[in-house]
């Protein structure tokens, strides 16, 4: 009986260790205010990649919250923080068997491709737009606002994954200035 007791005892114990582990995981792991992977997650990503050369199937989009400086000016920093978590849910969403997907710090977050096509980026944005869309015609507080640049490594010279990741961040702005004219 004590020796059933003690067993039982270790697996409660186990299970607790567990339980703590798994939400210290996450906390480290994932950035509070949007719940999605954090800048440290986005980086283990690219450290994969660090000193090897790149496959021809990796692709990155990078996103810009445009308008989250005017919302906390104007709404305050509780609103730019729901626009965000708002914004994060729909990259988790539209990213499901497609890409990675983390808030790269502020208002930047990655989506990273593996097994990369031009498909499967444009589904990716398709997704994106149509979910945004929806929550801007239904919003009820500010709306979303993004841009974004892409690159994939079968259609730029790109020799690092930050050389990639560096491109798609510049093309978020070189985009943008040429949809303005």
């Amino acid at each position: 009986v004590l020796s059933f007791l003690f067993i039982f005892m270790d697996f409660s114990l186990f299970s607790t260790f567990k339980k703590d582990y798994r939400e210290l995981d996450f906390a480290v792991s994932s950035d509070p205010i949007s719940g999605i992977a954090n800048r440290y997650s986005c980086d283990t990503i690219i450290e994969k990649y660090l000193d090897q050369p790149l496959t021809d199937n990796i692709g990155c989009i990078m996103f810009d919250l445009t308008n989250i400086g005017k919302i906390n000016q104007t709404m305050g920093h509780i609103a730019g923080n729901d626009l965000i978590r708002d914004f994060s849910g729909i990259l988790q969403a539209s990213s499901i068997n497609l890409c990675f997907v983390g808030r790269n710090g502020g208002n930047k977050f990655l989506a990273l491709f593996e097994n990369c096509s031009t498909q499967k980026m444009n589904t990716f944005l398709s997704r994106v737009n149509k979910k945004v869309k929806h929550y801007n015609g239904n919003a009820i507080s500010a709306p979303i606002r993004y841009q974004y640049g892409s690159a994939c490594l079968e259609d730029t010279d790109a020799k690092t994954i930050t050389d990639l990741i560096a491109l798609s961040n510049d093309r978020i702005y070189t985009t943008a200035l040429s949809d303005e004219q």
